[in-house]
């Protein structure tokens, strides 16, 4: 009889050459990258309905202390949840009728700007303004041609949307229904020896999900507020459309802050005849996102995970690569997930330490206590980052 056993111990990673596990790892990061790309069109929902669920686990949980049935928890969850994007879609759609209804004034405006622009051209270059004319009447044939191509393809986007928007209240629904289904599916994974790991690791994902998606959601809300509102006082036409679309688009680290302030910027020309309003919308965006980067939010999600800049930014355009502007938003909760992950894993330490923030303080390559991966060295490192436990 073949001994199971002794074929299990001779193949135990640990025995192996330390270049074939990297090699392994390496090709099993590529293996799992593959597949998320396969199938990104029935993962990015599920990721997306996955994270919703979480958050929307205090409201169930409520319920569910005050004796109401299972189903009708996840029912009443699942209409607050809808009654929010219902409010925020309704918001959003009454900016743009106002936008739409000023569509005449922004026409002037643009024009006016754009003579303003081949004037100052033409006194600071040899091109007259025929030569202007004709090279903008090229260029816009372009983008003609290109918007054309967009739009033919944003009829296949607009399709996917709809879809998502019917298969997200079914996935949520499932995923709590079947919540101790699919976590009795994790426990098995593991021997009975590691599962008090696992349960720590699992708690700890919930919180930093929770933390984290919540505090999204809060600042949207006081970031539309805070910058429409001092936009509106300052008397900036369409203050909270800008508002709230920098407020969405600054979800999206690093990436997300620049291209809300071109469109805050763009918005400002079309609604205005004169130039200072540009410099107010643009002071006052810097001023609030100050604000919100080094008080408001900190003191919001917290630092329970740090992520670093790198690879943030690096998450930020592989997400948008694999699965578009959802992928972009959903980058950053699943790097800090698979840094919990990692940080708990033996075999998977160091991909948790390039994830993360904890810099030490001098070179591993002249300190060699910053090359131990001990628990009390990840300790000692999050304490000097000023890292906040997750389980606290």
């Amino acid at each position: 009889m073949i001994n199971i056993k002794s074929i299990s111990e001779t193949m135990d990673l640990k025995s192996m050459p330390l270049t074939a596990r990297r090699a392994l790892e390496v090709m099993g990061l590529f293996f799992l990258g593959w597949i998320i790309v396969l199938g990104q069109g029935v993962l990015a929902p599920l990721l997306l309905a996955f994270f919703m669920s979480i958050m929307m686990l205090p409201v169930y949980r409520f319920l569910q202390r005050h004796k109401v049935p299972d189903i009708l928890a996840i029912v009443l969850s699942l209409l607050s949840l809808g009654l929010i994007f219902g409010l925020i879609i309704w918001f959003f759609s009454v900016q743009i009728g106002s936008l739409i209804s000023d569509f005449p004034v922004i026409q002037r405006n643009v024009t006016q700007h754009l003579k303003s622009l081949s004037d100052w051209i033409g006194s600071k270059t040899p091109f007259s303004t025929d030569e202007q004319t004709k090279f903008i009447s090229e260029q816009s044939n372009k983008l003609l041609n290109f918007a054309g191509t967009f739009l033919s393809g944003a009829a296949g986007s607009v399709t996917s949307v709809l879809i998502l928007i019917a298969l997200l209240p079914i996935y949520i629904f499932l995923l709590l229904f079947y919540k101790n289904l699919l976590l009795r599916f994790v426990f098995l994974w593991f021997p009975a020896e590691k599962h008090a790991k696992v349960e720590d690791t699992l708690r700890e994902m919930q919180i930093i999900i929770k933390s984290y998606l919540f505090g999204l959601l809060i600042q949207v809300t006081y970031m539309t507020i805070l910058l429409g509102g001092i936009l509106l006082i300052i008397g900036i036409k369409h203050a909270l459309l800008i508002g709230l679309i920098f407020a969405f688009l600054n979800l999206i680290p690093y990436v997300g802050a620049l291209l809300g302030n071109i469109i805050g910027v763009l918005l400002t020309l079309a609604s205005s005849s004169e130039l200072w309003p540009i410099l107010a919308v643009l002071g006052t965006i810097a001023g609030v996102q100050f604000l919100d980067n080094n008080i408001l939010m900190p003191r919001i999600v917290g630092s329970k995970v740090k992520i670093n800049a790198l690879a943030t930014i690096v998450g930020v355009i592989v997400g948008g690569e694999i699965a578009g502007i959802a992928g972009m938003f959903l980058s950053l909760p699943i790097i800090a997930v698979l840094k919990v992950v990692f940080d708990r894993t033996e075999d998977f330490k160091q991909w948790g330490v390039l994830f993360g923030d904890e810099k030490p303080e001098h070179s591993p390559m002249t300190e060699p206590a910053m090359r131990d991966d001990s628990e009390e060295m990840r300790q000692h490192l999050e304490r000097k980052n000023e890292i906040e436990p997750p389980h606290k």
